[in-house]
């Protein structure tokens, strides 16, 4: 079995637990291959990977049974961009802080591990976006797992986002941003500007604008079928165009437009990996404070 793996920095509590991983795989003769960045944070910090072989960010990987991402849910949004269209397995260890994606602790690391050689576990295909534009913005990588998001680049004035629906107007967005999050995106930032949270497999996107200037605009969810196409006012002259966690500095004169990839991101899911187990344990949902 071939394992790639990548990561961030992670606090002190968790080096035992990584430790343990790689003796597990180096025990069962998996083949390991590590992003760059991380082999060499690995090796600064003294842990053990049993591996000389590394891939590049902008090679990605191409030929891994699975790749491992360590950290929290902005590493396994990396992870995807690493992985593309050969949609290997993504398995999601939470060394970061929420973990909505990134589902499996620390502490059971040993216990995946076991699960992926005997095979008891399941795989979560997501819906990813793809973005396309009059003027190449984000190069190799045009997809994004979360959410697509139209922003201002000044804090004086709004941007004003005309908006088009299979090539039917549908709204001029006077706000600070719009944000045209997937359901895997729906407990992020469109969350926290109020949009609805989507279990993963709805076939819908969500359009949530950012303090919008009339208080009737609300967000609103459309068929993934569907394909945006997005036309920006700024009196700054450009917005900042974002896909996860990757940003840029787009003039006006930029057209974009949007809609669902052709492939799809795999998480693997173990037994106990339910969603809904994790909305409650993530927004507390159900948890009375008086108790």
């Amino acid at each position: 079995m071939k394992i790639a793996i990548h990561g961030r920095n992670f606090p002190e509590s968790a080096r035992p637990y990584i430790q343990s991983m790689f003796e597990e795989l180096a025990r069962r003769q998996a083949e390991i291959i590590i992003s760059n960045g991380y082999r060499e944070f690995l090796d600064t910090a003294g842990v053990a990977h049993y591996s000389e072989a590394t891939y590049t960010v902008e090679e990605g990987v191409k030929d891994a049974d699975f790749i491992f991402s360590l950290g929290g849910d902005g590493t396994l949004l990396d992870a995807v961009t690493h992985v593309g269209a050969s949609q290997i397995p993504i398995v999601g260890i939470n060394i970061g802080r929420l973990g909505f994606l990134a589902t499996v602790a620390p502490a059971s690391v040993r216990l995946m591990i076991d699960s992926l050689f005997n095979e008891q576990y399941t795989i979560d295909e997501r819906t990813l976006v793809s973005v396309r534009s009059t003027q190449d913005i984000f190069g190799n990588l045009p997809f994004g797992l979360n959410d697509f998001t139209i922003t201002k680049t000044q804090t004086s004035s709004m941007i004003t986002v005309h908006t088009y629906l299979d090539g039917e107007f549908l709204n001029s967005y006077w706000a600070d941003g719009l944000i045209i999050s997937t359901p895997s995106g729906s407990t992020g930032y469109s969350l926290s500007c109020g949009g609805p949270v989507l279990l993963p497999h709805t076939d819908s996107f969500i359009i949530t604008p950012i303090s919008p200037h009339n208080l009737n605009v609300r967000p609103m969810l459309v068929m993934d079928s569907c394909q945006l196409a997005f036309e920006v006012e700024s009196r700054s002259g450009n917005f900042l165009a974002a896909l996860d966690s990757r940003s840029f500095t787009v003039d006006v004169s930029v057209r974009i437009s949007l809609q669902k990839e052709t492939f799809k991101a795999r998480l693997l899911k173990l037994s106990d990996d339910s969603f809904l187990n994790t909305l409650r344990s993530k927004l507390n949902w159900g948890f009375d404070i008086r108790n």
